[in-house]
């Protein structure tokens, strides 16, 4: 594939020539962790069909940020960063934190939330905006169908990891529509949508973390 020419000199035009089509950076996006095959990638990017997810990781390939290699039987193929790839996770990181800043928005309606970037998210979203509590702390999401994440806070950090915590000092039970729908509404839409949220924890530990959502008051455990 022939990568995009703008016509002038630009190191910023020419990394938008190897990595700024659409659907590559999420592509990138969903390598920074770990490497996956072309099916979970199919799955996590909804809407682009295969010839197109094809041809992108093509393109990747030519711009030397995604190589391919071999599963451990030799038979599945499966797609990671290479370093230069990972040197782009701080456009990624800034990508996210501009989102979140100015691109904001609830789910559309059918629109699929992955648990992974909702909580990935809001570890960010918390940590962009100096969001602490008095101790470090482990909240429980337990998403609806879904894998168990456990947002953790050392103390100076949030950040979301795909596990269950043992002994929460909160518990959420909750879809990953409905916790980003709560998220992304008004202070008020918040507050009336809080009386919906199942939590489990003691009455201190549910009203600290109400309150670093913005909803002050207490909610009796269930």
């Amino acid at each position: 594939m022939e990568q995009r020419i703008y016509g002038y000199y630009c190191p910023v035009a020419h990394a938008l020539g190897a990595i700024g089509e659409r659907w590559s950076l999420l592509i990138v996006r969903d390598l920074l962790n770990e490497p996956k095959r072309f099916t979970d990638l199919l799955n996590r990017l909804g809407n682009i069909t295969p010839k197109w997810l094809t041809l992108r990781l093509r393109h990747l390939e030519d711009a030397g940020a995604v190589e391919r290699v071999k599963g451990r039987d030799r038979r599945e193929t499966w797609y990671k960063l290479t370093p230069a790839g990972q040197e782009l996770r701080p456009v990624i990181e800034s990508l996210w934190s501009w989102g979140l800043r100015h691109a904001s928005r609830s789910p559309l309606p059918g629109e699929v939330v992955h648990p992974d970037l909702a909580m990935s998210t809001l570890a960010v979203s918390l940590n962009n905006r100096n969001k602490k509590v008095p101790l470090p702390r482990n909240w429980l999401f337990k998403f609806t169908n879904q894998t168990p994440f456990t947002l953790s806070f050392d103390g100076d950090a949030w950040v979301a990891i795909e596990e269950r915590a043992e002994n929460p000092d909160v518990t959420l039970e909750v879809s990953p529509e409905a916790w980003t729908m709560f998220l992304t509404v008004t202070k008020e839409e918040r507050i009336k949508l809080v009386k919906t949220l199942h939590i489990l924890g003691s009455p201190d530990r549910v009203s600290e973390f109400m309150n670093t959502f913005g909803v002050s008051g207490r909610k009796e455990p269930e």
